[in-house]
Order: structure tokens, then sequence, then C-alpha cells
């Protein structure tokens, strides 16, 4: 499977944190209920869902990169919303738009995309003058510790071959960073923050299908083998089971609100 594609199935299951952050993120967006947004990252659509029901007269386009969440999304949220939704493939720093957005709303997808400052000029251009910019992603530590048991693993004999050439897949940017960038692109009324967001699972089992769902795609892309792939996560796991407390995940989240000036 490429990197870029997920088990939309599987991580429509297991994403309840992801909803829960994304259900806080949304009630900062302000709304009539008449606006056209963006929710960048829409993945299999739980909190897209979310946000429609905040727009009874209104539209939301889904965008994503990956055409697994995008079928999912599909499939779960046309038959209760129509063509009050639609959705996107597309790059979330080349987005298709112009003007067109009232507000793009985001969670957990920013961290993805390498190229902030390219990012972020990408939503002001697909925002109307005066829209608002509402997200939240990995930023600051996020996975600090989670990473370096990964680290061990990929530098281990059994591993190290198939990692020569590693690149991380992930920008988790600092509070004070994003906010010039966010300048530098053109917005105001600028805030943002890091917080915690400690994700502590209750057993081996659910651990281990999150981190193989969620968390470790970009290193299982590496591995020719399942065997290989398995092995690494029992191996992750084992560690994680050793923490206190065990099958912590050291989320971090990235706060980010922003607006599109009315005028240049």
């Amino acid at each position: 499977m490429p990197m870029r594609e997920w088990n939309a199935g599987v991580y429509h299951r297991v994403s309840n944190a992801h909803v829960d952050w994304g259900t806080r993120v949304l009630a900062r967006l302000p709304l009539d209920g008449d606006e056209l947004v963006l929710d960048i990252g829409c993945g299999t659509g739980r909190l897209t869902e979310k946000l429609l029901e905040h727009l009874p007269d209104g539209r939301a386009i889904g965008v994503d990169l990956s055409s697994n969440m995008l079928t999912v999304a599909r499939e779960y949220l046309v038959p209760r919303f129509g063509s009050k939704i639609q959705f996107v493939f597309a790059d979330a720093g080349a987005l298709p738009f112009l003007e067109r957005a009232d507000a793009v709303f985001s969670t957990a997808t920013f961290h993805w995309v390498l190229d902030h400052p390219l990012l972020f000029r990408s939503i002001r251009d697909a925002l109307r003058p005066g829209g608002r910019l509402v997200a939240q992603c990995g930023g600051g530590p996020n996975m600090q510790h989670t990473k370096q048991r990964c680290r061990a693993i990929m530098m281990s004999p059994a591993f190290t071959h198939y990692f020569g050439g590693w690149r991380e897949p992930w920008e988790y940017a600092d509070a004070p960073t994003t906010a010039e960038r966010l300048t530098a692109a053109g917005f105001t009324d600028i805030r943002t923050s890091v917080e915690p967001a400690p994700l502590v699972h209750p057993d081996a089992a659910t651990y281990k299908e999150f981190v193989t769902t969620v968390i470790c795609r970009p290193y299982l892309a590496q591995l020719p083998e399942q065997a290989l792939r398995d092995r690494f996560i029992d191996e992750l796991t084992e560690q994680a089971s050793r923490t206190s407390p065990p099958f912590e995940l050291d989320y971090w989240r990235l706060n980010i609100d922003a607006t599109k000036p009315r005028s240049a």
C-alpha cells in the first residue's frame, strides 16, 4: 500500500481520540450555518459529519490525499447529506480553490505536510477575504518518546538495512514558528499554542492495532515482508508495555487560529 494510503476501514473505527480532539477544535470555529467550509484532511468523515451538522444551510468540501479515506467518507456521509458534501482528492499544499471558502477546518493533518509556509499560502488563497482558519495538528514534542522507541528498533540489526536514507515524513512545528509562518502567509488575528494530549490504550491488542494503522505506517512502508512488519510492531508494543503508564502515546497538539484580512 502506498505510504499516503490508509487502512480507512480500521481508521474509521479506532480514531475516537482524534474525533474527541477535533470536536473541541470545531467548537472554536464560529459559524452562521450557511457557509462553505473546507475540511482539509477529512479522513473517513467522522468530523466532517459534525461540521455539516453546524451547516444547515451551508456546504462542506472534504479534501484528502488518500483515495481510501475519501471512499469511506463518501459512503458514510452522502446518504445523509447528499449534495451538501463534496469531496476533492488534493494536496493541502496545492488546493485547487481560489477565494472560495468561508472557512478552513482541519485536524490531525497539517503535520503530514512538510512545507508549512506553502501550506499556509495555499489555505490563504483558498479562503475568501475575512475567512477563518481553525485547525489542530501534531506539534512541538509530539510523539517524541514513541519516535525514540521506533528509532531504536530501526537501528537494530534486524531492521537497519531497510532504513538507509530514512527521513521523517512529519513536520511537528512549535507555536512561535507557526505564528511567524502564518504572518508571512498574510494572516492576521493569529493564535497558536501547543498542548499535551496523552493517549493511553487499555491493553496490548488495542495499542497494536492503533499504532499499526495510525502511527507506524511510514516505518512499515519501508519493510518488504509482513513478517518484518509484524515483528516491528511486536517489538514496539513490548517496549510500550514497560512504560508508566503502559501503552501510552505521547501526543501533543498544535492549535492554530487565524484570519485572512478582508482587504490587502
